[in-house]
């Protein structure tokens, strides 16, 4: 027993240090965004799906360098021939991030994200029976970009703009010229 409370001494000791790093190891945000579509995929969906969230989970492996998981749900509600319909588009990507990390209050940084997709969005109208008949596909996607956080106080960040280029691979199709802006809250633990 003397030996396990002097283990756990030493490595309470040894791990004070740690204690005192300014630096955070975990980054939570969560915030809204919008979504513009480009390409085939707007004609198809709509040119924008303005109603959305994005959460994201970041480890920082050091100063610099993490890895993040990013999940992201966007929205659209419209009308065809008095049939209402809705489209949902869901991404889950994972992939490096590096950060600046200044003393300053701004931090930039910029990630690639590659991962999956999930879109359901109404095919057919029927007028007889006032219903939209829905698809739905999963597919790939890959996200390029970056944004900047403003440190409000030591662990409250305001992501003040996230900016991705975002390439979708549906069924055999692929659709790029994708662009999402994302801004919310980045807690620091």
């Amino acid at each position: 027993m003397k030996k396990v409370l002097l283990w756990l001494s030493m490595f309470l000791l040894m791990s004070m240090p740690l204690l005192a790093q300014d630096n955070a190891k975990l980054e939570v945000f969560g915030g809204w965004q919008y979504q513009h579509l480009g390409g085939d995929m707007g004609y198809v969906l709509g040119n924008s799906l303005p109603v959305g969230w994005n959460a994201s989970v970041t480890g920082k492996i050091n100063k610099h360098l993490g890895v993040t998981a990013d999940f992201s749900g966007n929205y659209k509600s419209y009308t065809n021939a008095g049939i209402a319909g809705h489209t949902h588009l869901y991404t889950f990507t994972g992939g490096p991030v590096y950060s600046l990390n200044s003393e300053s209050k701004f931090n930039p940084f910029v990630h690639v994200l590659f991962g999956g997709a999930h879109v359901s969005a109404p095919y057919l109208y029927n007028i007889s029976t006032n219903t939209a008949q829905y698809t739905s596909s999963n597919g790939f996607t890959t996200m390029f970009g970056g944004g900047v956080d403003y440190k409000a106080k030591k662990n409250i960040a305001v992501r003040l703009a996230q900016f991705d280029w975002v390439y979708y691979h549906f069924s055999g199709r692929s659709y790029a010229g994708n662009v999402r802006y994302s801004s919310g809250v980045v807690f620091h633990f």
